[in-house]
């Protein structure tokens, strides 16, 4: 089964659904800034574009984000992202 997300009035999408690896988003990034929170342990890997990502426990430095680029976010952890133009992520949960 394929879901279909949609946060801050429709400037960022995806689809959801489950494989053998288990549960994943794949979607798109709408330029802006954006915070989100967790549930679970995600690795959101950068398909195409440039994301700027402020990580939990760095309050200051923005690290950067391309294509195939990677981060980890901790269940139960907030964090923020910016882009410029739009960006294309795979997210993986555990």
């Amino acid at each position: 089964m394929i879901n279909v997300n949609e946060y801050f009035e429709g400037s960022v999408k995806s689809l959801a659904y489950t494989s053998a690896e288990g549960k994943s988003t794949i979607g798109v990034i709408e330029p802006g800034e954006y915070e989100f929170g967790t549930s679970q342990h995600e690795t959101m890997k950068i398909i195409e574009g440039e994301l700027h990502a402020l990580l939990p426990g760095d309050d200051e430095t923005w690290q950067i984000y391309t294509n195939g680029n990677s981060f980890e976010i901790a269940a139960g952890k907030s964090f923020r992202v910016k882009a410029d133009k739009q960006v294309s992520y795979l997210c993986k949960y555990r």
